[in-house]
């Protein structure tokens, strides 16, 4: 049995289609298929069943999933015994909403890049959860903690939040001193049935009843703010990468969040991924820190 073709198939048991597989795994659907028909024939065994949706495991794929994944694990362990004292090598997908890759991968992951060459490091922004158990990513952030599921779950830091708005914006319109003056201003947030995490609910804190421009996306906010369409709700690490940005009522509107850190309960033994997993994890820690430190009081 080719170990490739059980990387196939893993593949495609996590993205419920052919396609899903290839872009994944970076071959195309049609080769993606005759590789699986090929680990059936092999096996004399049915693994997937065609479906409206996709491509489901069939009983005899369910059976053979754990085994697959348990060679995936090995192969794994092998290879971080022969990875060089200190080196951390290999594809890493780091899922995380879209504020957090926008405003704090990018220097975190450039950070452990140059510190270790060989790391291929993709980051996944998307502004929803994401399904590990169908391995979309290797490590999700999120703004609230799992309560369910096989998975292991760490606070990586809290970080602030408050209302604010381009200079260019306050100049050109009446004074903010107390809440009450927000509601003669244009207001900016998350289009509410798409709010995926009750975390994100943050206009609600403002006493806002309607937002006149909104967006699914963290980062078309901020960019909104800074051109001057409105009052927004931004998070204090973001404020530093968008000049003329200011924060309002500060004594008035502040929130705190948190991130966490979210793995595949069955990667806690591998070692490889834990040393990964506390390396982003101070990263970002420190890199929430400078940032908010720049932000003036």
């Amino acid at each position: 049995m080719d170990w490739d073709d059980l990387r196939i198939f893993l593949a495609v048991a996590r993205a419920d289609s052919l396609s899903g597989a290839g872009r994944r795994l970076g071959i195309d659907a049609s080769t993606v298929g005759r590789r699986v028909a090929r680990l059936e024939g092999a096996l004399g065994a049915k693994l997937f069943v065609k479906t409206p949706q996709g491509y489901g495991l069939a009983p005899e794929g369910e059976r053979f999933l754990p085994h697959a994944e348990a060679v995936e694990a090995a192969l794994g362990a092998a290879a971080e015994a022969l990875t060089g004292p200190g080196e951390l090598a290999g594809q890493l997908r780091i899922g995380a909403p879209d504020g957090c890759a926008n405003y704090l991968l990018p220097q975190v992951c450039a950070r452990l890049s140059q510190a270790h060459p060989r790391l291929e490091i993709q980051i996944v922004a998307l502004p929803r959860v994401f399904n590990l158990s169908r391995r979309e990513a290797d490590m999700a952030i999120a703004v609230s903690q799992p309560q369910a599921g096989r998975l292991v779950v760490q606070r990586l830091t809290d970080y602030q939040l408050h209302l604010a708005a381009h200079e260019d914006y306050l100049r050109a319109h009446p004074p903010i001193r107390r809440r009450e003056d927000l509601g003669g201003h244009r207001m900016i947030g998350y289009i509410a049935d798409m709010i995926f995490d009750r975390e994100l609910d943050y206009l609600a804190e403002t006493g806002a009843e309607w937002a006149a421009l909104t967006s699914n996306s963290v980062s078309v906010q901020m960019q909104a703010i800074r051109a001057g369409a409105g009052l927004g709700i931004v998070h204090d690490f973001a404020i530093p990468f968008c000049p003329g940005v200011r924060r309002v009522l500060t004594d008035k509107i502040s929130l705190r969040r948190s991130f966490w850190l979210i793995r595949h309960a069955d990667d806690r033994r591998s070692q490889r991924m834990n040393r990964l997993a506390e390396a982003l994890a101070q990263g970002i820690r420190a890199e929430v820190a400078r940032l908010q430190a720049l932000v003036a009081p």
